[in-house]
């Protein structure tokens, strides 16, 4: 059986890197088993949902690298819909109410007063076709409920939380469609894993008593269930959940000058047993995804975490894969240069500016301007540049002059590249070339 998954957004909003972690696991668990991956947009909601929302969606699982093997739209499959629901009816599944949201509040805050679970009476199953024929004559539309079997216990093994177990009885009948013919989540969500072929379902554990109700939808519907995953929630570094996880968007990821790949590294394995690592290769870690790593605890997300990870991650990316981002002229021997020294994609240019000058040098002492006179003087003795010319220049000037270690190489740093440290400065030097450095020396030296 190909296992087939599916993220399956709303556009009401960009998404955040609690949306991101499950597409990336959804992303994976296909991946890792051959399967395919499906984006299914929820955009039954017209009110609220935006096409901007949607491109902006795409636009960021095409940057994570997450890419769909197929998309659907909610929006465009209402007569599958309309086809499930009038045979639910048909089968007594589904009925009418018409509580409004002060009455079912209030029934709701009576329940918890009496120290009851507030679960909905099923008040509207005593209605008579003459009881709804006067509602309709008072232009008074119903919401439909998907009525529970209140028989055996609802039970499935989650592939993270284990053996589950709940009690219809302790559960609401879920509303699934609204007065005014609107659809909520819960049926068509389960409609389309039947139809779409959806093997196996992952997401966050806030959606654990979902599944309970979904379950008895896939067995009303008469279709085999899916495999049901639920994570444990993200939360902050200060160990609550925090709204600010909520903004933390791709858009906002990008801004600050982190890479795909560093997210990507991080969401894979938060949460799990499995160590955060700088790890470039998907498919390494698409090979260790497992569901048996995942903890039941909140994973926290530390923005600290993820900078000091963005920077090895930097360290690691190939001139390949940035050659197009980095500053005009850096070739793949000024990248492997300066990407040691970066935190972010970005400062490469700043770097970068320090090979193609002017640089800034500091006001050096008498003894200083003179030791650096002697660095032009070996380099116009005929100093072989040659490939290493950092370490025949420092030599000689060892040699000449009796200088090592600081003493040695700090005044040169500072006169070659206005900085107090930075890139090696073997890598350094042949990028800045022998004229320039020369250029650098003298300036340096005068004073």
């Amino acid at each position: 059986m190909t296992v087939i998954t599916r993220f399956a957004p709303s556009p009401t909003g960009r998404l955040h890197v609690g949306n991101i972690r499950t597409a990336l696991h959804n992303w994976m668990l296909a991946h890792k088993a051959g399967g395919r991956f499906l984006l299914r947009i929820d955009d039954t909601d017209a009110e609220r949902s935006r096409e901007e929302y949607v491109d902006a969606i795409r636009a960021d699982l095409a940057w994570l690298g997450l890419e769909a093997d197929a998309e659907e739209r909610q929006s465009q499959r209402f007569a599958h819909y309309e086809a499930a629901f009038a045979r639910l009816v048909e089968a007594g599944r589904i009925y009418r109410c018409y509580e409004t949201a002060q009455e079912l509040e209030l029934r709701r805050k009576v329940l918890l007063g009496r120290g009851l679970p507030p679960i909905y009476d099923r008040a509207a199953l005593q209605l008579t076709e003459a009881d709804h024929a006067a509602k309709a004559a008072e232009g008074i539309a119903p919401h439909w409920r998907f009525k529970l079997d209140h028989g055996d216990p609802i039970t499935w093994d989650d592939g993270i939380r284990g053996a589950q177990h709940f009690d219809p009885a302790q559960l609401s009948d879920p509303v699934i469609r609204r007065a005014d013919g609107s659809w909520l989540y819960m049926l068509p969500s389960a409609i389309d894993d039947v139809e779409m072929g959806v093997t196996d379902v992952l997401r966050g554990e806030d959606h654990v008593s979902n599944t309970a109700v979904q379950l008895q939808m896939f067995t009303a519907l008469g279709a085999q269930p899916p495999r049901f995953a639920h994570e444990a929630l993200l939360v902050g570094s200060e160990g609550k959940l925090s709204k600010r996880l909520g903004a933390l968007g791709a858009d906002s990821f990008r801004e600050r000058g982190i890479e795909p790949e560093t997210l990507v590294a991080l969401l894979a394995r938060l949460g799990t047993s499995q160590p955060v690592e700088p790890i470039v290769d998907r498919a390494a870690l698409v090979a260790g995804f497992d569901l048996s790593t995942f903890g039941r605890a909140p994973a926290r997300f530390d923005d600290t975490e993820l900078d000091r990870l963005n920077a090895a991650i930097v360290h690691h990316l190939p001139f390949a894969r940035v050659q197009g981002q980095l500053p005009e002229g850096m070739d793949e021997a000024g990248w492997d240069a300066v990407r040691p020294n970066l935190a972010h994609l970005g400062e490469a240019a700043d770097w970068w500016r320090i090979v193609t000058g002017p640089v800034a040098q500091p006001a050096f002492d008498a003894e200083t301007r003179a030791f650096l006179a002697q660095a032009v003087d070996v380099l116009d003795g005929g100093l072989a540049w040659g490939d290493d010319p950092w370490h025949a220049l420092t030599n000689a000037l060892k040699e000449a002059t009796g200088r090592k270690g600081k003493a040695l190489f700090l005044p040169l740093r500072q006169a070659l590249t206005g900085m107090d440290h930075g890139p090696d400065m073997g890598a350094l030097l042949p990028l800045i070339g022998e004229v320039q450095a020369r250029t650098r020396l003298e300036q340096a030296a005068a004073g």
